[in-house]
């Protein structure tokens, strides 16, 4: 008898720990973008989905759907010859984004997005500043 207690105990506070933590629970989400508030999600240290198709004039939205400050920084190298570089907070190289994190520049709080259209077609690689060691990266393959 005392076991049932115990579990029913253990039940009921875990239940009632995780009530309202989407956060928390967000993590576990394949997919946290719905309709069309956001193309990209952010978990702690993920964007979700890691790749990303679309047509060239097509606009991708980011969303930091985590608790974790983030950004969108494109690597320099990584991008099409002839596309425009992006990064949230709009700098126009991938030093210059690094420079401005050091105050926090380019950052997307929670529930923050960032949007770029692709007008070159190719791959595009970019990352996250503060969670680029643990190797919070993503790619658009922008087509025809």
């Amino acid at each position: 008898m005392h076991r049932r207690a115990y579990l029913a105990a253990v039940g009921t506070a875990a239940s009632t720990g995780l009530a309202g933590c989407s956060s928390a629970l967000s993590v576990l989400e394949d997919d946290p973008c719905t309709g069309d508030d956001c193309h990209i999600g952010m978990n702690r240290t993920e964007f979700l989905p890691v790749e990303y198709e679309v047509s060239v004039g097509d606009t991708v939205i980011w969303k930091n759907t985590s608790e974790a400050d983030h950004t969108v920084t494109a690597y320099e190298t990584l991008i099409p010859d002839d596309a425009e570089y992006f990064a949230s907070g709009g700098y126009e190289s991938q030093a210059a984004a690094y420079d401005a994190w050091d105050d926090r520049g380019g950052r997307l709080g929670t529930r923050e997005t960032f949007e770029h259209t692709f007008e070159i077609p190719g791959t595009y690689e970019y990352f996250c500043i503060p969670h680029e060691g643990a190797e919070m990266t993503g790619e658009i393959v922008v087509s025809e």
